[in-house]
């Protein structure tokens, strides 16, 4: 099963945004991942629909849009219409989750249930068949930066099982913390779309950091 890489630009250089996303397209990025924050579900303020729209202009690359927003089915529209490829929300979020999935897929976005470290996976048992991806969230969301936490390791394998079990056929997508010391044990338990921000855009040559990601995922 290939493996995709998102690289999360909450790493990189907002200065400097547009050559930031082609030197990881250059590099051979799979997807973008951008991780929308409000200052109310997560302590952390970014950008909106705008930025997102603005990142679909500079790239060709599928852009994956990560709402860690309160009341996510609020934003659906605008984020839609600015160009998302792939819109993750969380199941904290959201009192509705099957009927904001199910309005994501009608906008024909693939659609996936984000969760925090603390929620179980067996959170998900009821919808996971409508799920395009499962994001597991492998430090708590809202700072780049942070210590990946070993426990998601067992939640990635949790969710490959679920995954299975019912029939679906979801991607694992992980998102935090990520690098060449855990990719291939997050792919060897199930994970198939890594999430990695620092160790990408932090790295002096992007194409070098995302081809020793791709090994690390491989072995």
């Amino acid at each position: 099963m290939s493996v995709l890489l998102a690289p999360s630009i909450l790493a990189a250089d907002f200065s400097r945004l547009a050559d930031e996303i082609r030197r990881v397209e250059q590099a051979g990025a799979d997807l973008i991942h951008v991780d929308v924050m409000d200052g109310h579900f997560v302590p952390a303020l970014t950008f909106g629909p705008l930025v997102v729209a603005a990142l679909k202009r500079s790239t060709s690359v599928p852009l994956d849009v990560h709402l860690m927003i309160t009341s996510p089915e609020r934003q659906l529209d605008v984020v839609a219409d600015a160009g998302a490829s792939r819109i993750s929300v969380h199941l904290e979020a959201t009192p509705h989750l099957h009927r904001l999935i199910a309005a994501i897929k009608a906008r024909g976005i693939k659609a996936g249930a984000a969760i925090n470290p603390s929620t179980p996976i067996a959170a998900l048992t009821d919808i996971i068949e409508d799920l395009d991806h499962v994001l597991v969230m492998s430090v708590n969301p809202g700072l780049t930066g942070q210590a990946f936490i070993p426990h998601a390791l067992k939640k990635v394998a949790d969710a490959r099982a679920l995954i299975t079990s019912r029939g679906a056929h979801a991607d694992v997508q992980v998102d935090g913390g990520v690098d060449v010391t855990n990719a291939g044990a997050l792919v060897e338990a199930g994970a198939t779309i890594l999430v990695a921000g620092a160790a990408i855009f932090h790295a002096p040559d992007a194409a070098a950091a995302v081809q020793a990601l791709r090994r690390a995922a491989a072995r």
